[in-house]
Formats: structure tokens, sequence, C-alpha cells
């Protein structure tokens, strides 16, 4: 009789509650049916070249960013500033490096963010921002 009443008062709850009930429960997306859609946090492991001259980055040098987790909305983030790049695979992004981000050479902050959708209200962890690598521009 446990059981049937426990099925019955779940139910009966609308999916904002079953995935609030679920995330206080300590659940995480795995067990969240509702966080099928959820998008990963994107993680870079390399930047291709990791040196460019200013010169190279007046001319418009293409910057090849490694990693996981890339989806079609991921944009690189070139010190704190969003670019939109190609999405060649989900390990691999391309953006075009030019003097209106980077104003001359230096030591220059390179992440990838992934928006979060619109699985915040369900109980989901989605998207976010990478750990930064540095570009260097002599």
């Amino acid at each position: 009789m446990q059981s049937r009443k426990l099925g019955l008062t779940l139910a009966g709850l609308s999916l904002a509650s079953l995935s609030s009930l679920l995330f206080l429960a300590g659940c995480n997306n795995a067990l969240n049916p509702l966080c099928g859609s959820a998008r990963p946090a994107p993680l870079i492991a390399s930047l291709s070249p990791s040196t460019v001259t200013f010169s190279e980055v007046q001319a418009g040098t293409e910057l090849t960013i490694n990693g996981s987790q890339f989806v079609s909305a991921s944009e690189v983030l070139i010190n704190s500033t969003p670019l939109s790049a190609t999405v060649v695979s989900s390990q691999q992004l391309k953006i075009k490096l030019t003097s209106d981000v980077i104003s001359g050479p230096g030591s220059v902050n390179v992440m990838v963010e992934t928006p979060s959708g619109n699985t915040g209200d369900l109980g989901c962890t989605s998207g976010g921002k990478s750990s930064a690598l540095v570009l260097t521009v002599n």
C-alpha cells in the first residue's frame, strides 16, 4: 500500500516540482529524466597555434581550439570578449583573430563558453565556461 500511495503522490507533481525534488535529493543530470537536453560544460586542451605575431593578428589569422564537449552554441572568449566560432566537431572550434579583439602583443586568455539553454529551471546543470589557456602574441 505504501508504494501505491507514493506513486499517486508523484503522479500529481508538476514537472518543475519533480525536478526540484530530484535536485533537492542530490540527484545529478544523469539521474534527472528532465535533463536529457542539458548542454555539457566545455573543456579545452590546447590551442593551435599557441603563439602568434601581432602582424598575423592584424592580417586575421585562424586559431584552432581543441578540447571536448563543444556544441553549436559554444562561443570562444578572447580576454572575456565573446566570438562566434565555427564548430568543426565536438572536439574542435575555429575562430578568426583580428586586431578588433587583440589590440597588441601580450598574453591573451582564451576560454570556451556554452550557454545554459533552457534547462536551468529544471534543476539541471547545463553549459558553463572552460578553464583558460594562454595565447602568446609577440
